[in-house]
């Protein structure tokens, strides 16, 4: 059995314009101790095709696995089945990274490691976050993503595989959004600290056909998925991160959802009677924190159709 520092795991589903250029920049690593674990998730177009040849052709140690189709969290927790590195990396199958990507994360010590990213729309990049820090504790960090100080995706992370095995975290396979935030803040929760590195090594492909796009109202799962999360904080004694949940990450992923809905031109009534059968106007009212965010939860929630109206007429009056 090799001793693998690293293992990168890709899900793959339907991807064959794009799979070829990730495998490309996961081979051309610069850092050499890793395997690379490929888990088609049932393509139905000449995605395993593509991958098959492209990594025969290669040197690096890898794998390919063709399962049913299952959805992205099963395949994403096959990988960590088969995985025998010390850290565990996650790249999306049509994202693709610098060739510094796993030696920029790489340090052997630290239970987490985090790179930045940026959005690839087309030729328009987003602009990278800068830490002023080199490392941070794990709680410190959780905090930051719950209050929606950082912008934050679980593959910026390099995760060490003890702390994911030894506490059996895994992808929720019954969730098509916010799974993979939910995995990365359980893992959190059991590390101490995060190296951080403002390399930006990952770029994040904005796709029109993304699943993220055509989920519907299926985005407002993130609820559920934040108050189980804040329930497995509470029997870990980490109630703080739990109270953080209630009073701030969730009420501002229902108002973040709920204007993403608005800008994309949803109907009005039927976005506030899917609000109104989830009750997330009563969970968008606790929150607690930044007064001018508060003072537009207490405005929409006086008068939604009001808030609605002034919120389009001010839009239309930018675009």
């Amino acid at each position: 059995m090799d001793n693998f520092k690293v293992s990168v795991i890709v899900p793959v589903y339907n991807l064959s314009q794009y799979i070829g250029s990730t495998l490309d920049s996961i081979i051309n690593q610069d850092f050499k101790s890793f395997e690379l674990i490929v888990i088609d998730d049932g393509s139905t177009d000449d995605s395993l095709e593509i991958i098959n040849e492209k990594l025969s052709k290669s040197l690096i140690s890898y794998k390919v696995i063709h399962q049913e189709n299952s959805g992205v969290s099963s395949a994403r927790n096959r990988g960590l089945k088969e995985a025998q590195g010390e850290y565990i990396v996650f790249v999306d199958g049509d994202d693709y990274i610098t060739g510094n990507h796993l030696s920029e994360l790489y340090n052997g010590e630290s239970d987490f490691s985090l790179i930045q990213f940026v959005k690839k729309e087309g030729e328009v990049l987003s602009n990278p976050y800068h830490y002023s820090r080199t490392s941070i504790s794990c709680d410190d960090f959780i905090k930051m993503e719950l209050n929606m100080e950082i912008p934050f995706h679980f593959w910026q992370l390099m995760y060490k595989k003890s702390i994911i095995d030894d506490n059996n975290i895994r992808f929720n396979t019954d969730a098509v959004y916010g799974e993979d935030t939910e995995f990365a803040l359980k893992a959190l929760a059991f590390g101490s600290d995060v190296a951080i590195s403002n390399e930006v090594t990952y770029y994040y492909i904005q796709r029109q056909d993304s699943a993220i796009r055509t989920t519907d109202f299926r985005r407002f799962e993130l609820v559920s998925i934040l108050e189980n999360l804040a329930e497995f904080y509470k029997k870990l004694g980490k109630n703080d991160l739990a109270d953080l949940i209630i009073t701030s990450r969730i009420p501002k992923a229902i108002f973040g959802n709920m204007n993403y809905f608005f800008y994309n031109n949803y109907d009005f009534d039927e976005v506030l009677s899917k609000m109104k059968e989830l009750d997330l106007l009563d969970k968008m009212s606790k929150f607690k924190g930044d007064k001018k965010f508060a003072y537009k939860i207490k405005l929409f929630l006086l008068n939604p159709k009001i808030y609605y109206k002034s919120w389009k007429r001010l839009k239309n009056s930018i675009d």
